[in-house]
């Protein structure tokens, strides 16, 4: 960083996540999925659950980088920036979400049509920190996230919101605003079907929490910004510190994605900064970047070729190339678990390819 002022480390676990992402979407069958590859039921914490959520600490450290040309303030230039790319990120989401409904249901059942998602989740994260980040002094933005991570572990528990219920205090804000039947619907233990979203209007407050995590630790970055190996250690002892926090909290607060819970974030955002901090030492200390190319390929182009690999998704199963490539090649070659797996993984490979091409000509796609 000292020599280019950006870490290509950045871009690479931008790019790990964006096609992990793409990965445990789209197995061959949800039916033969390893349980590594799956997420969390309710409580608890598999390799599946870090991928969001490293996307997002990763898109909070991004934010301190971008909002500097801002000076850190606020301004009409810099709040019509964010506002605009809030309501962008958040109806390409929403987009997405229609356009599967179309090919799946036609032009009919609209009152089924979901309104949140992943992308919505990334919007109103990005829009409520970033605004945050520019009103906050970057001395409190530690105090901040927890307060507001404090008072969201407080209202769930005041309110009994730490079980998958229609009681829970997110699918009774989700269904007063959005309707039953606009929510994404989960089922319990017994296999009732009931309206929960675990990319909530409320739990928003976690993620809110989550890329504050980040933008602090893009904050420490730049500070050691001529000092890699300051970098490193400040990372590993504040991803060594929040993820032992996590844990530790995590007998009063439950580590539950759905609920995107406080310990969540805590635990998600250690791992992420010990994670980062191994990136930089082997990438950009040690100069090992040869094996990265296939990740920074998706690290620059990364809410594109997420948009691409859901797109993608929907017409190859709709033209019925998914389920015969899975059930009358991969099965025979690998088993159900391992053709399920295997389709995945040359899901991920054609995503790259324009990834690739995009990557070659410095083709940058941004809201």
């Amino acid at each position: 960083m000292a020599q280019s002022g950006r870490l290509l480390s950045l871009d690479v676990m931008r790019g790990i996540t964006i096609a992990g992402m793409i990965m445990v979407n789209n197995p061959g069958s949800w039916g033969y999925v390893y349980a590594p590859l799956r997420h969390a039921s309710w409580n608890g914490l598999t390799p599946t659950d870090l991928v969001f959520p490293f996307f997002m600490f990763i898109m909070g450290v991004s934010m301190f980088f971008s909002l500097r040309k801002y000076d850190f303030k606020l301004s009409g230039e810099s709040v019509t920036k964010v506002l605009k790319r809030t309501v962008l990120i958040f109806l390409v989401g929403f987009a997405l979400n229609l356009f599967g409904h179309l090919c799946y249901n036609g032009f009919s059942n609209f009152e089924n049509l979901r309104i949140l998602g992943v992308m919505q989740r990334l919007a109103l994260a990005y829009g409520i920190g970033s605004l945050i980040g520019l009103s906050v002094k970057h001395k409190y933005i530690l105090q901040t996230a927890a307060g507001i991570l404090l008072f969201y572990w407080i209202l769930l528990a005041a309110t009994g919101s730490q079980t998958l219920s229609e009681d829970n205090i997110i699918a009774i804000v989700d269904r007063a605003l959005f309707g039953n039947t606009h929510m994404y619907h989960d089922y319990l233990a017994d296999g009732t079907r009931i309206a929960f979203d675990p990319e909530g209007l409320l739990s928003c407050l976690g993620s809110i929490g989550h890329v504050l995590l980040g933008f602090y630790v893009g904050k420490m970055i730049l500070d050691c910004k001529k000092n890699n190996e300051l970098i490193i250690r400040n990372l590993f002892i504040f991803g060594t510190i929040i993820l032992f926090l996590g844990f530790l909290l995590s007998y009063g607060c439950p580590i539950n994605k759905k609920l995107w819970s406080s310990t969540f974030v805590l635990t998600t955002c250690g791992f992420g900064s010990l994670f980062l901090a191994l990136l930089i030492w082997i990438i950009d200390i040690n100069g090992k970047k040869k094996w990265s190319l296939f990740f920074e390929s998706f690290g620059i182009n990364p809410l594109y070729l997420y948009v691409q690999g859901d797109v993608f998704a929907v017409v190859l199963d709709k033209c019925g190339v998914t389920p015969y490539v899975y059930a009358d090649i991969l099965v025979p070659l690998f088993g159900n678990f391992g053709g399920s797996l295997a389709w995945a993984i040359l899901f991920v490979v054609l995503n790259w390819i324009p990834g690739y091409w995009l990557y070659k000509k410095r083709i940058y796609i941004k809201l």
